[in-house]
């Protein structure tokens, strides 16, 4: 088992927060701080950390159907706008369909992941 740097909930947070800044360089402001998260957005900062770890050469597309699978058993479905009351998110889509500014997030998220686990460090 890889040793991990920090605990998964510190590398979700970390996740979230890049998650949250990238999503403002590309207009999205609707992502709130980790203080402020609602518990199933936290939860799934969580539940994709866990996903990378156990699952290191996965592929970006790989990290963003976990997402959407785990979505989709807790009663998510694809609508124009993320709307949680009703949810529904415009990335409740196969990853293929994703725009590429959407891709760009499950990059980022694995790659921190990575970043935080033994044996990706070697070049620090």
């Amino acid at each position: 088992m890889t040793e991990i740097l920090l605990n998964v909930e510190q590398i979700a947070r970390v996740c979230h927060d890049a998650n949250r800044s990238y999503c403002q360089t590309i207009g999205d402001d609707s992502q709130k701080e980790w203080k402020d998260a609602e518990d199933w957005q936290r939860l799934s900062a969580i539940r994709g950390v866990e996903y990378a770890i156990a699952n290191p050469a996965a592929p970006a597309s790989a990290q963003h159907e976990a997402w959407r699978e785990d979505k989709l058993k807790d009663g998510w479905k694809y609508g124009p706008v993320k709307d949680a009351a009703k949810k529904e998110h415009p990335c409740m889509v196969l990853y293929g369909l994703l725009p590429v500014e959407q891709r760009i997030k499950d990059f980022i998220f694995k790659n921190i992941v990575r970043a935080f686990t033994d044996g990706h460090l070697s070049g620090i």
